[in-house]
C-alpha cells in the first residue's frame, strides 16, 4: 500500500484528524463568530527587485519570455484539468527540479506560479519544498515565515497557519520553514501524504506548484515526487548533460508526466535572460 493510499485509509476510519483550512475558508469552532475569516496580513512581495530579474510581474514588459511561459503553463493547465487528468494522480500538484544544483528551478518556479495567476479562472499556490535550501522567500523578497516544516513538526496546528495570501491576486503562499534534521523522514510521513492530498483535492480550479531540491544526490525530492502528478525539470543548456538528465529521472515515478524546460538559452544578445523552452515526453 502505497503512503498516498494508507494516508487515505487512515482518514477514512477516523473523523478526529483536524480539518486542513485555508485563511479564505476557515472552519470555526462554536465560541466563534459564523463567517469570520483569518484576518492575516497578505505579504507584500518586492515587485520592483522581482522585475529586474526578470521575474514576469504584470507591467506590460518582457513580452518574448511572457510567450514562453504561457507556452509551458498551457501543458501544464491541459495536464490538470484536460482529458491527461484522468489518468494523473494529483494532476494539479506539480515540482519543479533539476538535476543539480544552479539550474534556474526557483526562477522556473516562481515564473510559473506568476504566470498561471492571471488566469481568469485559476488560482496557484507556490509551495517552497526545498527545505534543505529554502529560496522562495528570499527571492520574492519578504521575511522569513514558519512553514511547511513547521507544520509537519506539530509546531504549526494548521495549515492556515502557514499558507499566506500575497498581494498579487490568485497567488497563495507556502514557505518551506526552518530547515531540520529529520526533513526527509517528515517529507515521507502520512502527514506530508494527507497534506498532498487535501492540497490537491480541497480546490479544483487550483495549480499547487512546489519548488523542490534538485534530484541529484537529494532523497528528499524523489519522496516528494511520489506525491504528485506532474514534473517539470530545468536543464540549463550547455551545462546539463544527457547523462545527468537520465540519471536525475530514472527513479521518478513513471505515471508522472514529465516535461523539461530549457533554461538560460540564449537566442540572441538582447535576450538577457535567455529562452524558455518546453518539451513533454516519456521518460526513455
Amino acid at each position: 500500500m502505497s503512503i498516498i493510499e494508507k494516508a487515505l485509509a487512515k482518514q477514512q476510519k477516523t473523523a478526529e484528524n483536524t480539518p486542513l483550512v485555508e485563511p479564505e475558508t476557515q472552519e470555526l469552532s462554536n465560541n466563534e463568530t459564523a463567517g469570520k475569516v483569518d484576518q492575516k496580513a497578505a505579504l507584500s512581495l518586492d515587485k520592483n527587485g522581482l522585475a529586474e530579474r526578470g521575474y514576469l510581474i504584470d507591467n506590460g514588459t518582457r513580452k518574448s519570455i511572457k510567450d514562453e511561459f504561457r507556452q509551458i503553463k498551457r501543458k501544464l493547465l491541459n495536464n490538470a484539468f484536460g482529458n491527461a487528468s484522468k489518468t494523473l494522480e494529483h494532476s494539479n500538484l506539480i515540482m519543479v527540479s533539476s538535476a543539480k544544483p544552479n539550474e534556474g528551478k526557483t526562477f522556473v518556479a516562481i515564473n510559473l506560479a506568476l504566470s498561471i495567476a492571471l488566469e481568469q479562472d485559476k488560482t496557484v499556490l507556490l509551495v517552497d519544498a526545498d527545505v534543505l535550501r529554502p529560496s522562495v522567500i528570499r527571492e520574492l523578497g519578504i521575511e522569513e515565515q514558519p512553514g511547511i516544516i513547521d507544520y509537519l513538526l506539530g509546531k504549526s496546528k494548521q495549515v492556515s497557519d502557514i499558507l499566506y495570501n500575497t498581494d498579487i491576486d490568485k497567488l497563495k503562499l507556502i514557505p518551506a520553514g526552518k530547515p531540520h534534521h529529520l526533513s526527509n523522514e517528515l517529507l515521507a510521513s502520512e502527514k506530508m501524504a494527507t497534506l498532498a492530498n487535501e492540497l490537491a483535492n480541497r480546490y479544483p480550479d487550483r495549480i499547487v506548484i512546489f519548488d523542490c531540491p534538485p534530484l541529484i544526490g537529494v532523497t528528499e525530492t524523489l519522496v516528494l515526487a511520489n506525491l504528485m502528478g506532474q514534473a517539470v525539470i530545468v536543464v540549463e543548456e550547455s551545462k546539463t548533460s544527457i547523462a545527468d538528465i537520465k540519471f536525475a529521472t530514472e527513479h521518478l515515478n513513471e505515471d508522472l508526466a514529465l516535461g523539461l524546460v530549457l533554461n538560460k538559452a540564449i537566442r540572441s544578445h538582447k535576450d538577457l535572460y535567455g529562452y524558455y523552452g518546453y518539451g513533454y515526453g516519456a521518460k526513455d
